[in-house]
């Protein structure tokens, strides 16, 4: 499960006022939730697109700190594709970087820089 910051001085709620929609919209009907550190994420069990298996995302709460975006994309093994799915991954792309961008704000190079300076600032972590 990854977790994505919004901008500094926007909020996952302002961006995305509704959740359950916008992720319908994106990705197809929500069939399930499920818990990730206490908050409850929406699960997409059959996407719209056949790339992805399964979607989880969702606001995960944070008391005294900004809300965060938590995603997992379940993607399908390439090498199990047809042509006619093979097709449909660049829209797949184009779905989580779209979604990705009006949820945070944050485009994919923002988004992988972010990461790597939350990684290297985790004192915790071995190199």
């Amino acid at each position: 499960m990854k977790e994505y910051k919004m901008r500094r001085g926007e909020y996952l709620e302002e961006r995305i006022p509704d959740m359950e929609a916008t992720v319908e919209d994106y990705f197809g009907p929500i069939t399930d939730t499920e818990e990730f550190k206490g908050s409850e994420l929406f699960v997409v069990a059959e996407p719209d697109n056949p790339v992805f298996e399964r979607i989880v995302v969702g606001a995960v709460e944070y008391s005294g700190k900004k809300d965060k975006l938590a995603v997992e994309f379940h993607e399908r093994d390439p090498t199990e594709l047809g042509p006619d799915e093979l097709e449909a991954a660049a829209d797949a792309v184009d779905a989580k970087n779209d979604f990705l961008l009006e949820a945070t704000g944050r485009d994919a190079k923002a988004r992988r820089d972010s990461m790597k300076r939350s990684v290297e600032d985790d004192p915790d972590h071995d190199f």
